[in-house]
């Protein structure tokens, strides 16, 4: 029998410190709400009013940040990868038309440290201001037993709306139709498993230190932040006849594309079309990995792809130059057996 009655804290739960990590969040949150938001921080749901349509399409998408989160641990920086869930998630649901209108996200973590907490939410905030995505939940769970000290995971989910006449499903998607690739910034949040063995493991680098063929540290260039496509596409399809969308994640070009792809149509895809960011070759030469290994575990410094008509592709990339990104027509559709050839 215990000496001294047990307590919550001593079982490893603090609920004082995540008290405290609430009132630290509760302004970041707030800073996103849109009018359709109904309910306040700490409901035990969000409510949120869908507007006027006449036959609206749900899209949602549930996604983490994945071992990326490593890299975050050893740098001692939590605001990126906050900001990185909502744009991965925000442009998973953006690739069929769909227009994001709120958030949730869940961190699971060993101690909770009101402060940390603050930095991973304020980065979750920035990428909701980013897509104009209301923050209207989420949950902060102390577990002690699952997470080593000083580490925790990160999820999000998000749900967005599109007219079920607007939805981008790929279906049209034909021969002589364009590929045009959007620039990503870095490894976004996929590979990192490989980039890690290869960097710290087999590199013996320490994340703090300054690379000169990338103009920065391994740790900066590793925690680059994951480019959100959302506002550039919902500005383009009111210009154009987007066809297809791909987000490039896992898999890379050739794993994505396919999934957009219908029946006896071919995306060949172009090496040398457009400009591959220098922490690409980087890994490549310090793990000696195979040029098509590249290819399959990393965006190659295409974070996004979009299909248009052959007459359309110039009035898109001049579009999309104005909106900040840096397109590049990468390749295009022809007739064969469905797949994804990089030439």
């Amino acid at each position: 029998m215990a000496e001294q009655g047990l307590t919550y804290a001593s079982a490893g739960v603090s609920i004082d410190a995540q008290d405290d990590a609430l009132k630290r969040i509760k302004p970041h949150l707030q800073s996103t709400h849109r009018p359709e938001v109904l309910s306040e921080v700490g409901n035990f749901g969000g409510l949120f009013a869908l507007g006027e349509y006449e036959k609206p399409i749900l899209v949602s998408s549930t996604d983490s940040v994945g071992t990326k989160l490593k890299v975050a641990f050893m740098a001692g920086r939590h605001d990126t990868v906050g900001f990185d869930i909502v744009a991965h998630c925000g442009n998973d649901i953006v690739v069929q038309g769909a227009e994001p209108l709120f958030f949730l996200d869940y961190i699971g973590i060993s101690k909770v440290h009101p402060e940390v907490i603050e930095q991973i939410v304020s980065g979750v905030a920035a990428g909701c201001r980013e897509i104009g995505c209301a923050l209207i939940g989420g949950e902060i769970a102390e577990l002690s037993e699952l997470y080593a000290m000083g580490e925790y995971d990160l999820a999000g989910t998000i749900v967005g709306v599109v007219e079920e006449s607007q939805l981008i499903t790929g279906s049209r998607i034909a021969p002589g139709d364009g590929l045009i690739g959007l620039g990503s910034l870095g490894l976004h949040t996929n590979g990192f498993s490989l980039a890690r063995r290869i960097l710290f493991e087999a590199c013996g680098y320490e994340v703090d230190r300054y690379i000169p063929e990338l103009g920065t540290t391994i740790g900066s260039a590793l925690l680059a932040y994951h480019k959100s496509y959302v506002k550039s596409v919902l500005a383009l399809r009111k210009r154009c006849d987007i066809k297809g969308i791909a987000h490039i994640t896992g898999g890379g070009l050739s794993d994505n594309i396919i999934r957009i792809l219908p029946p006896h149509c071919c995306a060949e895809v172009r090496k040398g079309a457009w400009e591959i960011p220098p922490i690409f070759p980087f890994l490549q030469e310090k793990g000696g990995v195979d040029e098509a290994e590249m290819y399959h575990v990393f965006n190659m410094g295409v974070g996004m792809v979009l299909v248009l008509p052959p007459s359309q592709i110039d009035t898109a990339i001049a579009s999309l130059k104005e909106l900040g990104e840096s397109p590049s027509l990468i390749g295009e559709i022809t007739h064969g057996e469905k797949s994804v050839r990089i030439i």
